[in-house]
């Protein structure tokens, strides 16, 4: 008698794709503000698990393998709206006066498969063959597992999605609360020092200190150190060796802006450079397995179903595929302009770079996720790699100064392949990790690749019109006609920057040479703490120190020292997984919360025609500042109580 077959297990479902993609639309727009106004975005796939278990429960016959592909489709919002780190340089430079749908969105979601189909092959060597930690990954699956493994799982779900909504709430309306006026979220002042001057500046953002608690104290320490570097050594030096009359803020920020972000650009160079030269083995070992498992497939040989990745001949083709209308877009930029007579070497050469590149940073940023985690991959160093690439392509075959038409052109045209290689960047970074949360629950490989297919289709479908809501409603810094509210976009204003200084010839090479002997030497200290298991200081966490202005970094770091007081208690606690999750769903629901306010802001900012709409009070700078710092640390308090409150 034949045993009767096992019933398969349900995995990749509609509704669950389609819940993954409402989660998608509304993390991505969180995320895009965030990026714009601090130059950082969330990793989504742990609140997106805890929301799918909570709403999949009240279904008959949902499975762990189907909130796993929620939570893969979801992530694509973490990651994917990074895009915004590079698309708005096409506003600054005055190339686009808004954001085209079909342009932006085909930017986005063809980077985006590129870099499903570049993370492929890599899941062998950097997931399966490979001891990387893959923090959120092992996160997101401890999740999951205890979500499905009883009913106390299923309380500790109605409890995190309890404390992800009432985090979210509290951090909205005291970003709400702040827009009155009755209480005043931000403070700066400059002052001299010697023959030079810096400044002191600071915000009270629960997004921001949610961004600390996620990324940590060793990169909060590393962000730390980064800012010392940044305002209380290099700023004094250079404005001393670069005395100007007049205001002192415009003399330190100009000295900032045009200096210290460019010795910070350095050092995120060289330290992407010296991961991927860390990586180089096991991505090639990777590769050669990929192969040889689809080798195995063609001779007939049967895989287990946690081994069965999309074949490798199909994601040859698909990526192909995807060159046409990456093609199509390049020669969008050129047709009609000054660079039409070379369209055919320019487009050539930008496929052959996106390949290349694309497959160099796949392995880069998917082997930086899996040692500290998405949210701590700092991408826009990969984006300004991938712009300085580009660019020198571009002087390669025009030289440099070709003419004021040409240039500005050619700066377009390398913030569009940069933008098509950024999407490689961030979903490969965030791809690995979603296969690390199925290896440990027994996913489907291939079922997540495509449904991680599926998040970048839902995501680059959002980000065009929250960009052009945002841009009308608040603008962005640098661009002529920006208002009070204007956000600092700061990686965007950086990769712009670097295209126009290699194109025209007058980028800051000695600032970017100063910044590439700084990374040695913190690479070096880096390297020499792990070998003494002291707390490691990640460069490129020091370069973000480095570039972000202060009131960003500052609460980060207090965020990252919240986090690790939190962590200190949730590792004593009677139950330390859930502790230290309820943490991770405290931090989350802080960046939810004030950013999808700041998408609705931007909103009501557009349709009133106001940059204050909300104002009800002016003067009285002081007792606002003090009375919204008081408000802003008794309401940390009470949602770090209630978290510790959730784990009993």
């Amino acid at each position: 008698m034949t045993a009767p077959r096992p019933t398969p297990i349900a995995e990749l479902t509609l509704r669950g794709v389609l819940l993954g993609g409402v989660i998608t639309l509304l993390f991505t727009a969180a995320n895009v503000y965030l990026g714009l106004k601090v130059g950082l975005t969330f990793a989504t796939s742990i609140p997106a698990a805890v929301i799918s278990m909570a709403i999949l429960k009240l279904f008959k016959g949902s499975t762990i393998l189907e909130n796993n592909i929620v939570q893969t489709v979801a992530s694509a919002a973490g990651t994917l709206a990074a895009i915004i780190f590079v698309l708005p340089g096409l506003v600054m430079i005055g190339w686009w006066q808004d954001f085209p749908y079909v342009q932006t969105a085909a930017i986005t979601m063809t980077g985006g498969i590129l870099g499903v189909m570049f993370s492929v092959p890599l899941r062998r060597a950097l997931v399966v063959d490979t001891d990387l930690p893959y923090p959120e990954g092992v996160a997101a699956a401890e999740v999951l597992q205890i979500g499905a493994g009883s009913r106390e799982g299923e309380a500790e779900a109605r409890q995190g999605l309890l404390v992800l909504i009432w985090n979210s709430i509290a951090s909205g309306a005291f970003a709400i609360f702040t827009q009155t006026k009755i209480i005043t979220d931000t403070a700066a002042t400059t002052f001299r020092v010697g023959a030079g001057a810096t400044g002191i500046s600071g915000s009270l953002s629960f997004a921001l200190i949610g961004v600390g608690h996620l990324v940590g104290i060793s990169v909060g320490a590393a962000m730390a150190l980064g800012l010392v570097i940044g305002w209380f050594v290099l700023v004094p030096i250079l404005t001393a060796a670069h005395p100007a009359p007049g205001d002192i803020a415009a003399w330190v920020n100009t000295v900032w802006k045009g200096d210290v972000r460019f010795f910070g650009a350095g050092v995120i160079g060289i330290s992407a450079i010296w991961t991927l030269v860390k990586i180089a083995g096991p991505v090639i070992g990777g590769v050669r397995s990929a192969l040889a498992a689809s080798a195995a497939r063609g001779k007939g040989e049967t895989l287990a179903l946690e081994e069965r990745d999309l074949p490798i001949v199909w994601v040859a083709l698909v990526a192909v595929l995807t060159l046409l209308p990456i093609a199509w877009l390049l020669w969008d930029v050129i047709a009609g302009g000054a660079l039409v007579g070379s369209a055919v070497l320019l487009i050539a050469g930008a496929l052959v770079f996106v390949l290349v590149a694309g497959l160099m940073i796949a392995a880069v940023c998917g082997y930086m996720a899996g040692l500290i985690g998405a949210s701590n991959s700092p991408v826009s160093g990969i984006g300004i790699l991938a712009v300085i690439g580009s660019s020198l392509m571009l002087v390669g075959l025009f030289g440099q100064h070709p003419g004021a038409d040409t240039t500005r052109a050619l700066i377009a045209y390398a913030l569009i392949v940069t933008g098509i290689v950024f999407g490689v960047a961030t979903i490969s970074n965030d791809n690995l990790q979603d296969l690390k949360t199925g290896q440990l629950v027994g996913a489907t490989p291939w079922k997540q690749q495509f449904a991680l297919v599926i998040g970048v289709v839902f995501g680059s479908l959002i980000i065009p019109p929250v960009l052009n809501v945002l841009n009308s409603g608040m603008g962005f810094v640098g661009v002529p006609g920006a208002g009070p509210n204007a956000l600092a976009a700061p990686q965007a204003g950086l990769i712009s920057a670097l295209a126009k200084g290699v194109l025209s010839g007058d980028a800051n090479w000695a600032m970017l040479g100063y910044g590439v002997l700084a990374g040695v030497v913190l690479i070096t200290l880096d390297e020499l703490l792990g070998r003494l298991k002291l707390l490691r200081l990640p460069p490129l966490g020091v370069a973000l120190g480095i570039y972000l202005p202060m009131a960003v970094i500052l609460p980060t770091v207090l965020g990252s020292v919240f986090g690790w007081i939190y962590g200190r208690w949730a590792r004593r606690s009677a139950n330390p997984e859930v502790a230290e999750r309820m943490g991770t769903l405290t931090a989350t629901g802080m960046i939810v919360g004030e950013s999808l306010w700041g998408v609705v802001f931007a909103l009501v900012v557009w349709l009133s025609g106001s940059d204050a709409p909300l104002k009800l009070m002016s003067g009285h700078e002081t007792e606002a500042l003090i009375g919204g710092t008081l408000l802003f640390f008794a309401i940390a308090a009470l949602l770090y109580r209630r978290a510790m409150a959730a784990t009993r």
